[in-house]
């Protein structure tokens, strides 16, 4: 299956759940963090493409832009608006708040290294189980309600791979219960538009978040700044070298991890599970509260 007829019938998918929602009156979710500047000025850029059609022989600005004037440009549309935001504030944003992409899984997987990516199951092949950020249970499935500004992407094809991405407007809720999530996408399968979708769409795979949400089973071979942010801890504790900490999950990390676990009398797996995190966070704080080395002079730390 080609990828433009992948869209083609993710589209018809799409009218169809239209015309669900038509028949129901639809309440806006307000926001659950405040939407930064720089997110606001990318939704902006976006919302002022609604309309804009590729060329008949399928050549679009994003394309052309990007130095693939018809490419498949779903992710080119929302990269371009990032860059157009970039000139308007005089401020990075891609490759530090949204990625630089127009290939299969880049953008998604750019996203799990930043920490910042939510799969809607609440499980990421590869990695493993999710769970937001301090709590003791496991993420459940279609729980996340997507913010303004967060990537979510689809994936059509049996092999899982990312086949398609939107940014998300807003989340909005019927008289039921039910979530929609308000996008808009490009490349679907010609233009720049809204679509709706439920929040359990099994095409569905997940999202880059604007924010620090979740976190993550890491485990070796990882690379990620979650990685980063737990040999910090584990440098905190003694268990690492500062040298130690560059976001990689390698041997010397996998072997702190597994110390860690002996002190706490944990399942001595190398793996940083949830159960291993939580008591991690908790030692690595208590740990610095009883030692004066880490306080300021004002007695903060």
């Amino acid at each position: 299956m080609t990828r433009r007829i992948a869209v083609l019938l993710l589209c018809f998918g799409m009218l169809f759940l239209r015309t669900a929602a038509e028949e129901q009156v639809l309440t806006p979710i307000p926001p659950a963090y405040e939407i930064p500047h720089h997110v606001q000025a990318v939704l902006d850029t976006v919302r002022s493409e609604l309309g804009y059609t590729e060329q008949r022989d399928g050549t679009t600005k994003y394309g052309e832009w990007y130095g693939d004037p018809k490419a498949e440009w779903c992710a080119e549309l929302l990269c371009w608006s990032v860059h157009q935001a970039e000139q308007q504030l005089d401020e990075k944003l891609l490759e530090v708040h949204y990625p630089l992409y127009g290939a299969t899984n880049i953008g998604r997987n750019w996203f799990l290294k930043q920490g910042r990516y939510i799969a809607r199951t609440g499980f990421i092949a590869g990695w493993g189980s999710q769970w937001y950020k301090g709590m003791d249970s496991q993420m459940e499935k279609n729980s996340y309600i997507p913010q303004p500004g967060d990537w979510v992407f689809f994936s059509y094809t049996p092999s899982g791979d990312t086949t398609h991405v939107a940014v998300v407007e807003q989340s909005l809720q019927d008289e039921t219960g039910a979530t929609y999530i308000h996008v808009i996408e490009g490349n679907n399968p010609d233009r720049v538009q809204r679509a709706q979708y439920k929040l359990d769409d099994w095409r569905i795979q997940g999202y880059g978040t604007v924010h620090d949400l979740a976190d993550i089973v890491l485990r070796g071979g990882i690379e990620s700044e979650k990685v980063k942010a737990l040999q910090e801890k584990l440098v905190i504790i003694g268990l690492l070298g500062t040298h130690d900490v560059h976001g990689r999950y390698n041997n010397a990390t996998q072997e702190a991890v597994r110390t860690f676990q002996s002190l706490q009398q944990l399942t001595q797996t190398g793996i940083a599970n949830q159960q291993t995190q939580l008591a991690l966070s908790k030692y690595a704080a208590d740990y610095m509260m009883n030692h004066t080395e880490f306080w300021t002079v004002d007695g903060t730390f």
